[in-house]
């Protein structure tokens, strides 16, 4: 009896390291056909000792192939299995493997937006953003190194498992897990997304309106300066009470802008996103969008309006 030809771990990690190469070839007619065909080389020479069924295997993976470049990783250890059984002389023709790639992209690529673009980077982005923005180099590092080695240790560990599941995990892909997880991470996703639109979107309106006049009767308080000389301890009462949002005089400033801030703060910015997001469902180009926003806040600011 032949020797049974098994997939040691080290060319289970070319084929891992290999898949992050998945859309080095993008193409239209098949996507990510040669991207996969690459990844799995590492495997192919090992399981298949002649030229010919080394074509045939990289012929059969060239065929048509389009996913989430993250949760392709279980569909590569499913298909590692297979070429493994298949090559140690199990009954297994090449329709059965494209039936299984096939049957497993279209579930697992709706997961993949909503864990990874909508939700991981966002969460890494904002936390790398607001440290950078105080000019801590941690920023940029923090989002490089943890998005990283998320998406590198989740290639790694979700190929291992399709591999050891082998067949059977596509079984599990009837079920609701697969819903639950997606819906979940739309939640958090949106909610993250929320949270960055009040803090990123800034639209301000400059139109002032009439001021205000305080008095101190009412509660309301104002910061006086004297006439004349100042003296310090004026001066620092001026300070102090200016830094607690008290006036220097008897008028207080109004303008539209504090009015909305009063109201909901953030409310121009939400606005604004919910239009784009509008625009975006009626198929306005993101180009075109940009450019409106650019030629509106310029002209606005020009006559006042921002």
């Amino acid at each position: 009896m032949a020797e049974r030809i098994q997939l040691s771990q080290s060319d289970r990690r070319k084929v891992w390291w290999r898949s992050t190469f998945l859309q080095g070839s993008w193409n239209y007619e098949r996507m990510q056909n040669l991207g996969w065909a690459y990844a799995l080389i590492p495997a192919i020479k090992k399981l298949y000792k002649s030229e010919e069924e080394r074509s045939a295997a990289l012929e059969r993976h060239l065929e048509f192939f389009n996913t989430h470049p993250y949760v392709a990783a279980p569909i590569l250890g499913v298909t590692l299995a297979l070429e493994e059984e298949k090559a140690n002389g199990a009954e297994i023709d090449d329709t059965a493997i494209q039936g299984v790639k096939i049957g497993m992209m279209g579930p697992l690529a709706g997961i993949g937006d909503p864990v990874f673009w909508f939700t991981v980077r966002p969460i890494l982005g904002a936390l790398g953003a607001s440290i950078a923005t105080s000019g801590n180099i941690l920023g940029p590092l923090i989002f490089f190194f943890g998005w990283n080695i998320i998406r590198m240790a989740f290639l790694w560990y979700t190929q291992e498992l399709g591999y050891k599941a082998g067949s059977e995990i596509t079984k599990d892909l009837s079920g609701g897990i697969l819903q639950d997880i997606t819906k979940g991470a739309s939640i958090l996703g949106m909610f993250i997304l929320a949270a960055l639109v009040e803090r990123w979107v800034s639209v301000k309106m400059t139109i002032d309106l009439q001021a205000q006049k305080l008095t101190n009767d009412n509660g309301q308080t104002f910061v006086a300066l004297p006439k004349g000389s100042i003296t310090g301890a004026k001066l620092k009462e001026a300070i102090e009470g200016f830094s607690n949002n008290l006036n220097l005089g008897q008028m207080k400033a109004n303008s539209i802008q504090m009015q909305l801030d009063a109201l909901i703060p953030g409310l121009l910015g939400l606005l604004l996103t919910l239009l784009c997001m509008w625009l975006l469902k009626k198929k306005v180009s993101p180009i075109v969008m940009i450019i409106g926003l650019f030629v509106i806040g310029v002209v606005f600011h020009v006559i006042g309006i921002m």
